[in-house]
């Protein structure tokens, strides 16, 4: 019997047998589980001789096959071969199969996420409201009934239960498990073993869970789980088994960064708080606002790098579009000169700060500088030697994804701080701020399927000739330029400020450079701070100040640092607080210094909890390449000893004892006091030493990047 139902996509995702698969909950609150017909056609193209062959081995194989003209992004129009298969799975093999016999061929639309083509098969996003008919068992109709660019998006009510443990796991193996699913709270005891796990199944099936939040569930209680009960199921999908991805390391960023091993579940969302790059920040609402642009699921958003999320945006431009998306980017740098490199090689501009102590300054940012860039002056890998051809691929993609974060940020403006939308709100728009973060990086990524450096080049280069034209009106409206630093601006006018003696100033670089612009705030006071080793010389990413209603802001010190113990950044914070009370910081100097001396004394009579002492540092290589092993590689040395595995870009949490280092919480007594007495007195000294210190002679500011002489929507000539 069909049945017509309102609902939700959930998730999609592959049963072993390849037969997709649908969560859906419709607007009764039911839970969905629908397998669904989705035909898969990829393409190929290359060699004559090659194509042709390529032709006559899947015929033998009963493949269908079809000559299309299809446009690729770069060449245009082009003769291809469509391979069309019944479902994902085997389109896969069929794919895995031809590169194999085939490699000197080109492939297209081969490797596509699997929400990303259903998006572009059916119109129908992550986390969108559907029409679905179906029989049970098979979806047999699914149309989409709103746009993943809504700025209301209506979605159902989640059951979330959250699973959290006392302390990490592989320190200390844990006695208990705390669960909560909103009013209850259960506390289940590990032992005896068989108890524990008839409760959590009796649990389980009582409230039958979306979303699984768990404390490291991905790295302890899964793989406990799956030794102690291997029939124990998770999974709302009995025809699943729980997915584990295997830990690893990697490069990215200028950082070695570690991910540990991954549980994914099917008809339910896991996601790991410690172990979801992401999650802290924007949360289960950023997450789902990232899976309903992005088509790739929530628990793919809550632990990928926005990377992957920006590269689907693309494909699915791509694929409604009629555009081949290729399998392996094929599009190289262009050759050029040495001299053209050292030209065109550059990043952003920043602007050596002034060290000192500086009232009324107002910073003024650029709104999604490089985004921005890219939509108005149409910068994509294929319109670069063509600057007034329509829109590229690169901003037809940002472009609604532009929108939709400048109208969640002007909502949040107009809501009153009370407000209970604003937490969700924020979430939100953080999500989204992280794609258009990571899609200018992305434009010069050796492996970005439709990345070319130049065109990242191109960026940089507009950026420079914008923050200079901003600069040029401010100085012409009477400000001082104190700092520029990317896509912001410090500017200072003797006398005081307020906002509306900015205003004037934020029309006109609005005006004449066409990117929006917004007033960060205005500083009481900011100062800039000078690098440890010279005191005159300046450092762009190092100074700290009070905005007018009391807001502090911190860049570059001990504070943000994640290697910071808590006691020292609590310290740090405190004396910034007693700052911020004065009208100039200097008159508090003495009353912060009085503070550090209490809390050296607190630290030295045992009063300070070890808890807020330990100190966390990331191992940037593997522990046995260390010659002299700092803390990081003693303490990295002792969990090996353990049985912990160790890997490089793994963050370590110790203790300094007077038996020097412990990853076990030393008794106050053993806690190396001169040692934490350093640390916090070297955050202290970050702070109050340059008030202290005389102004020092400072060097005249000058760019860090010369920018080059060119209109901010002009095209840039080759090579420059």
């Amino acid at each position: 019997m069909k049945v017509e139902c309102l609902g939700w996509l959930m998730d999609v995702y592959l049963r072993p047998d390849g037969t997709p698969m649908l969560w859906l909950i419709d607007q009764t609150g039911k839970r969905w589980l629908l397998r669904m017909h989705l035909p898969v056609t990829f393409y190929v193209t290359g060699g004559r001789a090659d194509l042709r062959q390529a032709w006559r081995y899947l015929s033998s194989r009963s493949v269908s096959c079809e000559r299309q003209d299809r446009k690729d992004l770069f060449r245009g129009q082009c003769p291809v071969m469509a391979v069309t298969l019944p479902d994902p799975a085997s389109a896969q093999a069929v794919y895995h199969d031809l590169r194999r016999n085939f490699p000197l061929l080109d492939y297209y639309d081969a490797d596509l996420p699997l929400g990303v083509r259903l998006a572009g098969h059916t119109g129908v996003h992550l986390l969108g409201q559907c029409r679905f008919t179906t029989d049970g068992e098979q979806i047999l109709m699914l149309s989409p009934l709103d746009s993943p660019w809504d700025l209301d998006p209506s979605a159902p009510s989640l059951r979330i239960l959250e699973v959290e443990l006392p302390d990490d796991p592989h320190l200390s193996p844990p006695a208990w498990l705390d669960l909560r699913f909103q009013t209850f709270r259960y506390r289940l005891s590990l032992e005896p073993l068989r108890a524990f796990g008839a409760n959590l199944r009796a649990l389980l099936s009582r409230f039958d869970p979306d979303v699984i939040l768990t404390d490291y569930g991905d790295t302890w209680l899964f793989p406990f789980l799956q030794k102690v009960f291997p029939e124990f199921n998770l999974n709302r999908d009995p025809g699943m088994a729980v997915a584990v991805r295997p830990a690893r390391t990697l490069f990215a960023y200028g950082q070695v960064l570690y991910r540990g091993e991954q549980a994914f579940l099917f008809g339910r969302w896991h996601i790991d708080r410690r172990n979801a790059a992401l999650f802290g920040e924007i949360g289960l609402e950023g997450a789902m606002e990232l899976a309903r642009v992005t088509q790739l699921g929530v628990q793919e958003t809550a632990r990928k790098s926005p990377g992957a999320g920006i590269t689907a945006m693309q494909m699915l431009t791509a694929l409604q579009e009629g555009v081949l998306i290729p399998a392996v980017k094929q599009q190289a740098e262009s050759p050029r000169t040495l001299s053209d490199l050292i030209r065109a090689d550059r990043g952003g501009m920043i602007y050596q700060p002034l060290v000192g102590v500086y009232r009324h300054v107002a910073e003024i940012d650029f709104a999604s500088m490089y985004p921005s860039i890219m939509v108005q002056a149409n910068i994509s890998p294929e319109t670069l030697a063509h600057p007034d051809a329509p829109p590229g691929l690169i901003p037809r993609t940002l472009t609604p994804l532009l929108r939709k974060r400048l109208a969640l940020k002007q909502r949040l403006q107009t809501l009153d701080p009370r407000d209970e939308r604003i937490a969700g709100l924020k979430a939100r728009q953080s999500a989204l701020k992280w794609l258009l973060v990571v899609c200018f990086g992305y434009l010069g990524y050796k492996n970005a399927r439709f990345g070319k450096v130049e065109s990242h080049e191109k960026v940089t280069a507009l950026s420079r000739e914008l923050l200079l034209q901003a600069k040029e009106l401010a100085e012409e409206q009477g400000f001082t330029v104190l700092h520029m630093y990317v896509d912001s601006l410090f500017v200072h006018r003797e006398g005081g400020l307020c906002r509306e003696d900015v205003a004037p100033l934020l029309e006109a670089i609005q005006a004449r450079t066409s990117i929006g612009v917004t007033l960060e705030g205005i500083y009481r006071w900011l100062v800039f701070l000078p690098s440890r080793q010279d005191g005159r010389t300046p450092v762009p990413n190092r100074y700290f100040g009070v905005f007018e209603d009391g807001t502090l802001k911190v860049r570059g010190l001990a504070l943000r640092r994640h290697d910071t113990c808590a006691f020292a950044a609590s310290v740090q914070g405190e004396i910034l607080r007693i700052l911020a009370q004065a009208e100039d910081p200097r008159e508090r100097v003495a009353d912060a210094r009085v503070l550090v001396q209490r809390e050296l004394q607190r630290l030295s009579r045992g009063q300070i909890p070890p808890a807020v002492l330990k100190v966390a540092v990331k191992l940037s290589r593997a522990p046995e390449s260390f010659r002299k092993p700092g803390p990081a590689a003693q303490a990295a040395r002792l969990l090996a000893e353990r049985g912990v595995a160790v890997r490089a870009g793994m963050r370590l949490h110790f203790w300094f004892t007077r038996q020097g280092v412990s990853v076990d919480m030393p008794a106050p007594s053993m806690v190396d006091v001169d040692r934490y007495a350093r640390l916090v007195q070297r955050a202290a000294e970050e702070i109050l030493q340059p008030l202290e210190s005389p102004p020092p002679v400072p060097f005249q500011p000058r760019l860090l990047f010369v920018p080059l002489p060119v209109h901010p929507l002009a095209p840039i000539p080759e090579g420059q």
